[in-house]
């Protein structure tokens, strides 16, 4: 059957060394380092983690001039250990959840922070803080036998030559594995699924000319917010 209009470009993300990687969904964990709960007022243990999503045509290449978000004043960058999966399923187990990653990749959760005080506060919805345009920078995906063990990486994002997050992957309250067993619990997960695992404490807003970088190990992302 013909389509009624022409359909989407497939979303897709460079690998390391050459390639895409066809992107089907985003999911994102909030709440995952206690740090970071507590900067935004929460309580660690009275706040456990939150799943929400993104488009798949959020993501952004390393590299990007990414447009100042509309409809906002109070842009943020978050970096993240982001999980591509090369396979999926129900009810993973820890062992499942280990063998369906693909590869890893260093990302931004930008997020309109205005639009995400305002949903807190109405016990709304995370969309339209979350979801916008071009709101996933994200960099190269390096296969995971390339990347190694990153367990005790640091995660440091740098705007305009200053450090504004250093923590280690450590400090993760849930574990990459952990956050793929709960996920594949809520959803079935499935190949090109890309998970954000949260971000630490050091988030901050941005301005039109700022510069961010973010390294996590061998993983790296570099972007410019337009002028």
């Amino acid at each position: 059957m013909d389509y009624v209009i022409d359909p989407l470009q497939q979303a897709a993300a460079p690998v390391a060394g050459g390639g895409l990687f066809p992107v089907r969904r985003i999911f994102c964990i909030g709440r995952n380092y206690a740090e970071h709960v507590r900067e935004m007022g929460g309580d660690p243990k009275a706040n456990p983690p939150v799943f929400f999503t993104k488009p798949a045509d959020a993501v952004v290449p390393d590299g990007a001039l990414i447009p100042y978000a509309q409809a906002t004043d109070n842009l943020h960058f978050e970096g993240e250990l982001v999980v591509a999966l090369k396979s999926g399923g129900k009810a993973l187990d820890a062992a499942a959840a280990r063998a369906a990653i693909y590869g890893y990749a260093a990302g931004c959760d930008l997020t309109r922070r205005d639009h995400q005080a305002r949903a807190k506060d109405a016990g709304a919805p995370w969309d339209t803080a979350k979801a916008f345009d071009a709101s996933a920078p994200l960099g190269d995906i390096l296969p995971a036998e390339k990347a190694g063990d990153l367990s005790g990486a640091r995660l440091q994002t740098v705007v305009n030559g200053e450090t504004r997050q250093d923590a280690s992957l450590e400090d993760m309250i849930w574990s990459v594995e952990d956050i793929i067993v709960t996920l594949s619990q809520q959803f079935e997960l499935q190949a090109g699924d890309l998970i954000f695992t949260g971000t630490p404490e050091g988030v901050g807003a941005l301005q039109p000319g700022d510069a961010v970088n973010i390294a996590i190990g061998p993983l790296s992302l570099a972007f410019r917010i337009s002028a």
